[in-house]
């Protein structure tokens, strides 16, 4: 592939949509001359400010500006914060998709529930195979992560390599497939590779993530102190190899194990099929059978590690799941760490537990999926990368992973934190940050895609904060005199029964108001409300410091 004459179509343009000040909503677009690939397109779950709003989807107007030049989408791997939004930006940006089995596997789930089967173009990569799509060449290679089938991309363009690990932690011994390949790290790195682009989840902590085998050892012993008792495991639903040890470990008890929780059940139906997960005869039983077998020979796998109110677990400490309810003689491990912000949910959910008699175990029954300082560490000296940009994580994360590569030698001027919306342009000259192009958060609610905006959420905190009232008044159409009302309604300021008299002092504050200005001449309408929500307001706040959002009604008869 020759290089441009003209420099306008020389330099490779690197341009995250999300994801780089959270760990959540992942997605890239590489661009040269005319050619577009975007890496994950992944979602993120709500702030608690975020009232009613169901997930968080990226700002893809770039795309979509762009839908000339966009070849497809490449899938590092099957969580939610890389592929959770596809069924949403599809719907505008209809180019093909490219991953590996088991994430294809669960992409392909999802466009089932959103009808877009059909309409979408699909393809499973192996590792090792390379993509060609316009002006780019695109690798998949092997690494381990608490997913099975994760890759990380080397992206070959006219102006050089860039290597993109998606997210990973180097596992000599995984509990399903082959170990990452360093090796190829290593040949590209030999090469020349122009920027790395490496996961920064972890970059806080030192040493070394340990082997996701390291916990089936960890489950053996669990399961050899509590002989006697029915076990729940609470973990994440796509990490199918953590459900594969419990599975082994239950088989070796002469247990049966059950798997409580939709997205689980879904994700372990998709990996059975594919084969990525092995599951010995007569070991899996329906949740309905499980009532025929003791609680010692009883293991349920559920969702709901993180607290999430309406997931499985949650619903069996609250007694509200239909099937299951824990208590004295059952024990709860909990396989997981709390992500960064529900810390509060899942103590709220142990804490249930313990007061249902439940024994809780939520010590070292986890190890994490990505990598840390010394793994980082690793992928950088193999790599050798001239440029490097750390991704996937908050701000410190990333400041973390640019200590790391400046202390293996790396230029501070080499090294790029970028934020979402950067326009990062790169050859084996020089880079730089030469724009920004349009980027945020599409909130979902329901079956609504972006019908919720700020001013829609500054109105829910405001109800949810100091409620509202409602002010019903009928003016007279020849003679503009009041004919009813002013009545008026509220709905979380007060109890009414028993505000009887500030609600009436309050009426009769605005009915002084508006028959002064009625009095005056005064019909128009927008006045009439401007009068009645000043008036209200300032009575109510006199006598209760509270704001509430005032609606006045007015009909005419």
């Amino acid at each position: 592939m020759k290089k441009k004459e003209n420099n306008s179509g020389s330099k490779l343009k690197i341009i995250p949509l999300g994801g780089l000040e959270q760990i959540g909503m992942n997605i890239t677009a590489f661009e040269y001359g005319d050619s577009i690939i975007v890496v994950d397109c992944g979602l993120s779950f709500p702030a608690d400010d975020m009232l009613g709003i169901d997930l968080v989807i990226p700002d893809v107007t770039y795309l979509k500006d762009n839908l000339d030049k966009v070849k497809g989408f490449m899938i590092t791997h099957g969580h939610e914060d890389h592929i959770g939004a596809l069924p949403y930006v599809l719907r505008d940006i209809n180019v093909p998709i490219y991953a590996t089995r088991l994430t294809m596997g669960i992409i392909e789930n999802k466009l089932k529930e959103h009808n877009l089967m059909k309409g979408t173009k699909r393809k499973v990569v192996k590792f090792g195979q390379s993509i060609n799509l316009g002006q780019f060449r695109i690798e998949f290679i092997k690494t381990n992560h608490s997913i099975v089938d994760a890759a990380a991309l080397a992206i070959y363009s006219p102006a050089g390599v860039v290597v993109h690990t998606g997210d990973f932690k180097v596992d000599y011994t995984p509990v399903f497939g082959d170990a990452i390949d360093l090796q190829r790290f290593a040949e590209l790195g030999k090469k020349g590779v122009l920027a790395l682009m490496c996961d920064s989840t972890n970059a806080e902590r030192p040493g070394f993530t340990p082997s996701e085998r390291t916990v089936g050892k960890t489950f053996d012993t669990l399961f050899e102190e509590h002989k006697n008792t029915r076990i729940f495991v609470a973990t994440f639903a796509s990490n199918v190899d953590r459900v594969q040890q419990i599975i082994n470990t239950a088989y070796k008890f002469g247990r049966k194990v059950s798997v409580e929780g939709r997205s689980m059940v879904s994700i372990i139906e998709t990996a059975r099929n594919l084969e990525c997960i092995s599951i010995p005869d007569n070991t899996l039983v329906e949740i309905d059978q499980m009532k025929n077998y003791p609680d010692e020979q009883q293991v349920i796998i559920t969702t709901g590690s993180q607290g999430e109110s309406m997931a499985a677990l949650s619903r069996m400490a609250n007694g509200m799941h239909r099937k299951i309810t824990i208590g004295a003689g059952d024990t709860v491990i909990f396989s997981s760490n709390p992500i960064p912000g529900n810390e509060k949910s899942v103590t709220k959910v142990i804490n249930e537990l313990l007061r249902k008699g439940a024994d809780v175990v939520f010590q070292d029954a986890h190890v994490s999926g990505h990598a840390c300082q010394e793994e980082i560490k690793l992928i950088y000296t193999l790599i050798r990368p001239q440029y490097a940009i750390p991704v996937h994580g908050e701000y410190k994360h990333l400041k973390a992973q640019a200590k790391i590569a400046q202390s293996l030698g790396m230029e501070k001027e080499n090294v790029f934190i970028l934020s979402s919306g950067d326009v990062l342009e790169l050859d084996d000259e020089s880079a730089e940050v030469t724009g920004k192009v349009p980027v945020g958060a599409i909130l979902v609610d329901g079956l609504g895609v972006g019908d919720v905006g700020n001013v829609v959420l500054r109105d829910r905190q405001h109800l949810a904060e100091d409620g509202i009232m409602i002010v019903v008044m009928s003016l007279d159409r020849v003679s503009g005199q009041l004919v009813a009302g002013p009545d008026i309604v509220s709905r979380g300021f007060v109890y009414v029964k028993e505000s009887d008299e500030l609600i009436e002092e309050a009426r009769q504050s605005v009915d002084e108001a508006l028959q002064k200005c009625l009095d005056r001449g005064i019909t128009d309408w927008g006045k009439l409300k401007n009068t009645t929500k000043d008036t209200l307001s300032d009575y109510v706040w006199k006598k209760t410091k509270r704001r509430p959002m005032i609606l006045p009604i007015i009909m005419e008869v």
